[in-house]
């Protein structure tokens, strides 16, 4: 029997304007399909979510993220935070695997009993004393009876402070408070603050605008200054140490890249912490030299100290911090044959 082409006389008797809306239905769901599968479907690359603060300090954060946006295998995507209690929550709570965080926040952390560990500093000396340009200020001494604030108490900012100000007499003779550095600025141009102790580039805001100027910078004041690192949960290197091991060493190699590239740097950074290239690159270059990026391996030693300082200070009950660095990672970190930014990424 020779077959025959099927007639579709329901479809040919329906009304034209309903047969159109069914193919215009049609088309939209195929459409919306597709946009949901290309747009939505699991990301099979390796993925680590690192938890920042828009600082000179946390730089690597930015720097990888940038790097590995388009990479076939891994993504390391920045997630920026607005205060370090909200990103220590979310590193607590599995939101995040890695944290650019505080360095005594880490202290507390593992007192706390989270299993996290310090496996990486990040870039040093980048931290400015700046005061309203109105108080005529020139040194510390001159802030007796205004108020400083730092990003909050659990912060080396708050204990390199309270020790200096202990070292010249000056103990509870200027007031120390709590304000995310994302408000410093504006606090200070409207008068509602008098200085502020942070992290680059929040205190060239401030000297860039012409409202403040500098006092002291952190290494006059505390040369071995931690000001934030990279925190992990234990379990996570257990789980995936070859990603842990790729994830520090892009990290500390993209530090060395800017150290040679500051121009390229604050370019990339200052898209990502929406802040004007010229004050990236400033707090990059101003003092010249001035930012560390080649000791970022943690030493017990250190992490001792600040935690001896927070119980000094009362800011916990005591000073163990056994187990809290793990320096492997960090110390197996080649800086060898980096050149362009794409060279971080390898081993």
């Amino acid at each position: 029997m020779p077959f025959k082409r099927p007639h579709f006389r329901f479809w040919s008797h329906l009304p034209l304007t309903l047969r159109l809306g069914v193919i215009f239905i049609s088309w939209l769901l195929v459409i919306t399909y597709l946009h949901v599968r290309m747009n939505h479907a699991p990301d099979a690359r390796q993925m680590v979510r690192m938890g920042y603060m828009p600082v000179v300090t946390n730089l690597a954060a930015p720097l990888i993220d940038h790097v590995t946006r388009n990479h076939p295998d891994i993504r390391f995507e920045a997630v920026k935070f607005t205060s370090f209690a909200e990103m220590a929550e979310a590193l607590r709570n599995d939101a995040i695997q890695a944290a650019f965080i505080i360095a005594p926040l880490a202290v507390v952390l593992r007192q706390q009993g989270v299993d996290v560990k310090v496996v990486m500093i990040g870039n040093r000396h980048e931290s400015t004393l700046v005061a309203r340009k109105t108080l005529h200020a020139k040194r510390l001494e001159d802030l007796v009876g205004h108020t400083i604030a730092v990003p909050m108490r659990y912060s080396g900012h708050n204990l390199c402070l309270l020790k200096t100000l202990e070292a010249k007499g000056l103990a509870g003779r200027i007031q120390i408070v709590e304000m995310n550095p994302p408000d410093m600025a504006a606090a200070l141009a409207a008068g509602g603050l008098d200085a502020y102790f942070v992290g680059e580039p929040f205190a060239v805001q401030s000297v860039k605008s012409g409202v403040a100027n500098v006092i002291d910078y952190v290494e006059t004041l505390w040369p071995d200054f931690i000001c934030n690192l990279i925190l992990v949960k234990n379990s996570w290197i257990a789980d995936h140490p070859m990603l842990a091991q790729q994830f520090v060493s892009a990290a500390a190699r993209s530090g060395l890249w800017a150290g040679g590239h500051p121009k390229q740097a604050a370019r990339i950074a200052a898209d990502y912490w929406n802040q004007p290239v010229e004050w990236v690159e400033s707090a990059l270059t101003i003092p010249p030299q001035r930012i560390v990026y080649d000791r970022f391996v943690p030493h017990e030693s250190e992490m001792q100290e600040i935690a001896d300082m927070m119980a000094r200070y009362h800011l916990i009950a005591h000073a163990d911090i056994a187990g809290l660095v793990e320096d492997q990672l960090a110390r197996n970190v080649s800086s060898a044959g980096i050149d362009g930014i794409d060279s971080v990424l390898r081993p």
